[in-house]
């Protein structure tokens, strides 16, 4: 009878909550994972909950920031090989475990499932503290991509006793819901993502910005937003733009983002306009400047990109998967491909380029599909998870540590 009273004893929470954030990337960092946790810390603090946020220190002069509802601890990292830029943070269980018992969460959310989160795991069910997480990135998917394909199993397999060592974990698609729950994953929930509608707008498009690239009204340009590099699938890309000029030799390519395979793809396509990484109104500008939009990767948990691109009034091609298959009607607002077929994306990519008219209804509808994805609703579901997550103690189990994993 005691043990059940223990298993279900409920936390107070009529005030609002104390959110442990913990994650190994962060803005001003340009990442999907980094601009979905801002949108969430702000949607977060405006509700009134109080955001703890753990992450590596990212430059030599990097302040913690302190302001209502808000505060930050930053703890030391290391640069992340082939992510410039990017770092993730060193073990740090024994810090957490005396900011916590000073000033207990109600909840800790981890975001990354490197070694600073799996300190925060590990002294979280220490102190008997709640655990959600996030699923953000295929990272055992991109190992093929980097000459480490041995280790795809080991990383899975990690992956999955992390997560599954929280009280639940959060997927942005219900189809990868499935996926991790067909993986032997439990308590897997689906909370999506937004868009800034009012960001990301056809009303940002620039004849200026277009002029700049060599291209008038009628110019068709196909857009591509992405890290330049080999796990992007862009090779797929850039053989769907070869055939797409033999059917209009006037289209251009615009290629955004910045990455590992910038250098090499700049040399060796010189016709392509390599923009460089663009953020904020800089980044609508070029969105809205274009007219359509081809997405090839494999690897995505999402793909903030795509949604992106159709509030920017873009005409999609991508694969049935992610975001993609969450948001796009074939034919009615965008162009899906079977996922991993590379001549099917081609052919569909050659098709739009084609069809003025089909470019731009699909552009018309991709806008409307979207436009009601707010963020403010998609934070009243993350609130509704990190609410019931707290709201029950969890047993500690004695299940054993990785003992490479512990600090």
């Amino acid at each position: 009878m005691r043990s059940m009273k223990k298993l279900n004893e409920i936390i107070d929470l009529s005030t609002a909550m104390q959110i442990a954030l913990v994650t190994e990337t962060y803005l001003p960092e340009v990442n999907g994972v980094a601009i979905t946790l801002g949108r969430m810390v702000h949607g977060l603090c405006r509700r009134g909950h109080g955001i703890h946020l753990i992450r590596p220190r990212q430059h030599k002069q990097d302040v913690a920031a302190c302001e209502q509802n808000y505060r930050e601890t930053l703890v030391a990292g290391m640069p992340i090989p082939g992510y410039s830029g990017l770092k993730s943070g060193l073990p740090a269980k024994g810090l957490l475990l005396r900011l916590w018992q000073q000033q207990r969460p109600d909840v800790v959310h981890i975001a990354t499932e490197g070694p600073l989160g799996w300190s925060a795991l590990s002294a979280a069910r220490k102190l008997n503290i709640p655990v959600s997480t996030d699923f953000h990135t295929n990272f055992h998917s991109y190992t093929r991509h980097y000459g480490i394909g041995l280790l795809q199993w080991p990383i899975a397999a990690y992956l999955r006793h992390f997560h599954n060592k929280a009280a639940c974990t959060l997927v942005p698609t219900h189809q990868l819901q499935l996926q991790l729950e067909q993986q032997g994953y439990r308590n897997v929930k689906v909370v999506s993502r937004g868009v800034d509608t009012g960001l990301f707008n056809p009303e940002k498009r620039s004849a200026a910005l277009r002029a700049s690239w060599g291209a008038d009204d009628a110019t068709p340009v196909v857009m591509l937003v992405s890290r330049i590099a080999a796990e992007k699938n862009l090779a797929v890309a850039l053989l769907a733009f070869e055939q797409m000029r033999i059917v209009n030799p006037q289209a251009k390519m615009v290629m955004v983002g910045d990455g590992p395979a910038r250098a090499g793809l700049q040399k060796q396509y010189p016709d392509i306009i390599f923009a460089g990484m663009q953020t904020g109104e800089a980044l609508a500008e070029h969105y809205a400047s274009g007219d359509i939009f081809v997405y090839p990767s494999l690897t995505e948990t999402y793909g903030n990109v795509t949604v992106e691109a159709m509030a920017s009034g873009l005409a999609t091609v991508a694969y049935d998967y992610a975001a993609a298959r969450q948001h796009i009607i074939h034919d009615a607002n965008g162009l899906l491909a079977p996922f991993s077929d590379t001549q099917a994306f081609i052919a569909q990519a050659k098709t739009l380029i084609a069809d003025r008219e089909q470019v731009q209804r699909l552009r018309q509808a991709a806008r409307h599909t979207v436009k009601t994805l707010t963020w403010d609703h998609i934070m009243g579901q993350m609130e509704s998870v990190l609410l019931e997550t707290a709201r029950t103690r969890r047993v500690k189990h004695d299940q054993p540590e990785f003992a490479a994993a512990t600090d």
